[in-house]
């Protein structure tokens, strides 16, 4: 009986490990293959030039100006921080990488080809940024432990007396960093990797499962850092996580600025009693964009009506409301945000193998 529920055992164990076998051995060909065909482009050297340059950011903003000063601004990066300070020996880096990989394994068993190989690219080489940084910013392996700012580049820049400058210094550099790796189509690993978990397994919206996953790292440095939980000495207090929220605030705004870039497309309605052909003829001819008619109808007065769905780009914004106000003086015309605009004359649509956005 034993022997027979053994086999079992045995058999199940083979069957699991073939089927993770050969799905990790096709999403490795898929990505060779993917890698052959690309390298000769001189566009994909250019997105994985600034793949590096992103990562190079986002490591100089937590070794030089997140790391001394036991922010947590959320991340896997943060998480790290958090365990450095329960194991001084072992680099902030190190534990991104123990972090990383299983988390990149788990995607690319369960999300296979559409899990992109710039993401691994990114993943894996922005912690081995952050250690050689480390060395070459600290004097000895003991201020590395410490994460001492006053040792930092000798001490020519330490912020200890100016945290929010220290906090608004280093979500800018980590804000843009992972912008420039998201814009070409890659990610830093950690929480996303989490997030798409969540969004795949416990069906909550991607942003929701990342913030998820920050709230916890953060939570977690109050306790260790802010309280001393686990460590020598007394925590640094409450405000530094209030610093750390900062820090989280201006990465995200800077991120936002980045991917979508410092100009947004515009959207807007316009109602008018008589849509005349110079209307048309000037959307159409001078500024070479297309516009939708939408029937409406007046609440008031219950007459039928076309409304004009027309994207711009911001500066063409008061070119077009100043048109309208010569064609139809009395038209009523609506202006609003267009944060994404994919099709032609804009942005092309994003790759199958893109991080998901919600």
């Amino acid at each position: 009986m034993l022997s027979c529920f053994k086999k079992n055992i045995y058999i199940c164990y083979r069957i699991i490990h073939n089927c993770i076998f050969m799905k990790l051995q096709l999403s490795f060909a898929n990505l060779a293959t993917s890698f052959k065909e690309s390298v000769t482009d001189w566009r994909w050297w250019s997105s994985i030039g600034q793949i590096v340059f992103g990562c190079f950011l986002v490591a100089v903003a937590f070794v030089v100006f997140i790391n001394p000063y036991n922010m947590v601004p959320g991340g896997i990066y943060g998480l790290a921080l958090v365990l450095h300070n329960l194991f001084p020996s072992i680099q902030v880096g190190t534990f991104g990488y123990m972090f990383d990989v299983p988390l990149i394994l788990t995607a690319l068993i369960l999300f296979g080809g559409t899990f992109g190989g710039r993401t691994i690219f990114a993943s894996f080489i922005t912690p081995g940024i952050m250690n050689i940084l480390d060395y070459l910013v600290y004097p000895s392996q003991e201020a590395i432990e410490a994460l001492d700012p006053q040792l930092l580049l000798g001490g020519q820049i330490d912020l200890s007396s100016h945290l929010m400058l220290a906090a608004i210094i280093g979500g800018c550099f980590s804000g843009v960093g992972v912008g420039l790796v998201i814009r070409n189509n890659a990610a830093t690993g950690g929480t996303d990797i989490t997030g798409m978990l969540l969004h795949r397994f416990a069906k909550m919206k991607f942003a929701n499962g990342v913030l998820l996953s920050d709230a916890i790292i953060v939570f977690s440095g109050l306790l260790v850092i802010g309280f001393g939980v686990g460590i020598e000495g007394p925590g640094e207090g409450v405000m530094l996580s209030l610093y750390s929220a900062v820090c989280i605030f201006v990465n995200a705004k800077v991120l936002g600025y980045t991917i979508d870039g410092a100009s947004r497309d515009k959207l807007l309605y316009i109602i008018c009693e008589n849509h005349s052909d110079a209307m048309r003829d000037y959307i159409l001819k001078d500024l070479d964009r297309g516009g939708t008619y939408l029937k409406a109808k007046g609440m008031y007065t219950g007459n039928e009506k076309e409304m004009i769905f027309l994207v711009v780009s911001r500066k063409e914004v008061r070119k077009v409301q100043q048109k309208i106000k010569e064609f139809d003086p009395h038209s009523f015309v609506v202006v609003t945000d267009a944060y994404d605009t994919f099709g032609q004359g804009f942005k092309p649509f994003p790759q199958e193998d893109g991080m998901p956005t919600e």
